[in-house]
């Protein structure tokens, strides 16, 4: 929900003539229209996992002249995507996710070139001025992706980031797609052969295809349940207000770390320790 927040604080901000619309994820194309000037989207969702046509939806926006802004966040580092090759106007995305960066890992932003030249970075800092150790008084922004930098990075962080992006030049993306795809499979194989599904039906797609590398499961102890497989060393994830997310990073998680965390999942549904006190607890961080 970050974007919507960000588009929110933009509409109050300019608060003339902008109207901020939600519509849900099937009615994203008949939605479109001549009154639409941006079009903002996730193109995996972060609680159901289900994945989006980026090609599709981004030729059917520009055939109105619609600018279209894709949130990666779920994408990067385990879905094979083309922004050039499916004339994507721009994207944002995270490094703490499936590139391994951790917390405080370093955003980035995609811009088309054919943006470059037209497009003003509203935040004019430092870093993104075209001569930066210059120390010039009046601001003069760089060239290309350049004037899209603001503030100096932080330097850890982007340390760390650089370390774990080195282990994606031993694999492709289609061959990290394809074990994602494998994993969840095999996951939701554990899960009917435990009985589970009663309990916690799967609302992500059953089509590994329309699929991200995440399992999404309600319950109404989805919190509690999330905190009881933490204790047992599976980490798991709690969205609210009902919903249990599993995700899987193909380059370590293996089909042995499945097994073993399903057979967790299975002790506590069918003892139901998640009812414990300890589990019921809400913390700041879900």
């Amino acid at each position: 929900p970050t974007d919507g927040y960000i588009a929110q604080g933009l509409v109050a901000h300019y608060a003339q003539d902008l109207t901020l619309d939600y519509v849900a994820e099937e009615a994203i194309v008949e939605s479109l229209g001549l009154d639409v000037a941006v079009l903002m989207l996730t193109h995996v969702n972060y609680k159901t996992g289900y994945m989006l046509d980026m090609a599709y939806i981004t030729e059917q926006a520009h055939a109105l002249g619609i600018v279209v802004i894709w949130d990666l966040a779920h994408t990067t580092g385990v879905i094979p995507i083309d922004c050039t090759l499916w004339n994507v106007d721009f994207a944002v995305g995270c490094g703490y996710k499936y590139l391994n960066g951790g917390p405080g890992a370093p955003a980035f932003v995609y811009a088309a070139a054919r943006h470059h030249t037209q497009l003003k970075q509203p935040l004019s800092g430092w870093m993104g001025h075209a001569q930066p150790f210059a120390f010039t008084q009046e601001y003069v922004a760089g060239k290309g992706m350049l004037a899209f930098l603001c503030g100096t990075p932080a330097v850890i962080s982007m340390s760390i980031l650089d370390a774990a992006l080195d282990v994606f030049s031993a694999v492709t993306m289609e061959d990290v797609r394809y074990k994602s795809a494998q994993l969840t499979r095999f996951c939701l194989l554990c899960i009917e052969a435990q009985g589970l599904l009663t309990d916690l039906p799967c609302i992500s797609p059953e089509d590994s295809s329309v699929r991200g590398s995440q399992l999404a499961f309600t319950h109404p102890q989805a919190y509690a349940i999330c905190q009881a497989m933490i204790a047992k060393g599976v980490v798991a994830d709690f969205r609210a207000p009902d919903v249990l997310r599993l995700g899987f990073a193909p380059l370590y998680v293996s089909y042995q770390d499945i097994v073993r965390s399903i057979d967790v999942l299975s002790d506590i549904i069918n003892a139901q320790t998640y009812l414990d006190d300890a589990f019921q607890v809400k913390h700041a961080v879900t």
